[in-house]
This record gives structure tokens, C-alpha cells and sequence, in this order.
């Protein structure tokens, strides 16, 4: 019995350290803002070109709180395809700015707070429609919600949102 609880101990010794460790990794992660969030995912290029073109990177690192329909690398290169336009033809729009701040909204929206046809308003002073199973932004689905960042959230869709 002695040499049973030894050894519990031992064990305990060697998991607090990591279980700890990994608390702590995860909350130096959650200190990222949206914009390092989303660079550190690598899956939205586009869209971090597009904000630094845009000017909003700095408002983006800001203290927010706010909820970003990230879309996708995918997204965007689905989006020039159906507008027939190169990268460089969409980055240099004089509309890039209010198409950015169509997916953002000047609040924190957890999944758990949507509503079935809901409309949220965007900092592009237009309004989002929300529906839900399954969950989508307008006509883009959403493909990953609850992303969370220091300064907000991010729900990854898999189209650009073109404010009307």
C-alpha cells in the first residue's frame, strides 16, 4: 500500500507541472487581439492584407470589444473568381475599407448569444442577418465560431460579405 501511494504521488509530481504549463500556454494565447489571432492561424492572408491596406489593423488591435466574420483565404479566392478580379484589383477598391467593417461588429457575440434571424449592426453602419441551423452570416456559413481573441471573438465564414 505504501509503495502503491508513492507511486500516486510520484505521478501527481509529474502531471501538476504540465497541467499547469498547459494553463499557462493557453493564456498567453488568449492575450492575442483579433489581428495576431487570426495572422497566427494562417488561414486569412487575404485578410490580413486587406486590413493593412485598409488602415484598420491598429482599430482591429484596439481594446474593442468586437466580433469579426473572419473569411477565409478560401473565401477570398472564391469571391475574386465570381467578381473576376485579381487580389491586386480587389485590394485596391475604394470600397475595401467598408466591405472589412461589413464583418465586424462593435461588440463581443458568442454563438450562445445568435438568434434565429436576428440582424447585428457593423461598425460599415449596415446590418448583418443571422440564421441559424445552421448558422450563417447573410449567405456565408459559418465554419468555426467562438475564436477567442483579448479584444473579441472571431467566427470564421467561408465567404466574403458584400455590404448591400
Amino acid at each position: 500500500m505504501k509503495k502503491w501511494f508513492i507511486g500516486v504521488m510520484f505521478l501527481c509530481v509529474l502531471i501538476i507541472p504540465f497541467a499547469t504549463g498547459v494553463l499557462a500556454e493557453e493564456s498567453i494565447e488568449s492575450k492575442k487581439d483579433i489581428v495576431d489571432t487570426a495572422v497566427d492561424a494562417g488561414n486569412f492572408k487575404t485578410l490580413a492584407t486587406a486590413l493593412e491596406k485598409a488602415g484598420l489593423v491598429d482599430s482591429l488591435k484596439g481594446d474593442g470589444p468586437y466580433t469579426v466574420f473572419a473569411p477565409t483565404d478560401e473565401a477570398f479566392e472564391k469571391l475574386l473568381k465570381d467578381l473576376n478580379i485579381t487580389a491586386e484589383e480587389l485590394l485596391a477598391r475604394k470600397d475595401l475599407k467598408d466591405i472589412l467593417l461589413y464583418h465586424v461588429v462593435p461588440k463581443k457575440v458568442m454563438a450562445k448569444d445568435l438568434k434565429d434571424k436576428m440582424q447585428v449592426d457593423t461598425l460599415a453602419k449596415k446590418k448583418l442577418d443571422i440564421l441559424l441551423d445552421p448558422v450563417r452570416v447573410n449567405d456565408a456559413n459559418v465554419v468555426q465560431a467562438d475564436v477567442a481573441a483579448s479584444n473579441g471573438v472571431i467566427h470564421v465564414i467561408d465567404k466574403v460579405l458584400l455590404p448591400k
